[in-house]
């Protein structure tokens, strides 16, 4: 057991500017700290069996949710339930920094979804 921050996770790149960070990394739960750039999306997909939970650290988050637009602001969370198509955006100024929980973990249970 140790203590764990993004200085010493397991550290990762996605889409063309996007970190991710490795805080729990089990075969029951996912647990990753995210940074989106201004203006950076991921692509609309959906999870046949994870469900997730996202919770905005800092900035702010546009989350697409089954045609549905929600903001998160700092310091709140989203539940996305398995087979939930759903996009996050940052639409803001500023960096967006947040964590994701997943269970089961989400890797490899990607599906993209076109709107």
């Amino acid at each position: 057991m140790t203590v764990v921050s993004k200085e010493n996770a397991e550290h990762y790149r996605w889409g063309d500017q996007c970190d991710g960070w490795h805080l729990v990394k089990s075969k029951s739960l996912s647990v990753i700290q995210e940074r989106v750039p201004s203006g950076c999306s991921e692509v609309r997909h959906l999870h046949k069996k994870s469900e997730q939970f996202f919770f905005v650290l800092s900035g702010c988050a546009t989350f697409e949710v089954n045609g549905e637009v929600f903001e998160l602001k700092e310091h709140q969370g989203f539940h996305v339930p398995s087979n939930t198509p759903h996009q996050l955006s940052n639409l803001g100024q500023k960096d967006l920094h947040f964590t994701v929980t997943s269970t089961p973990p989400s890797h490899g249970d990607r599906v993209e979804v076109r709107a």
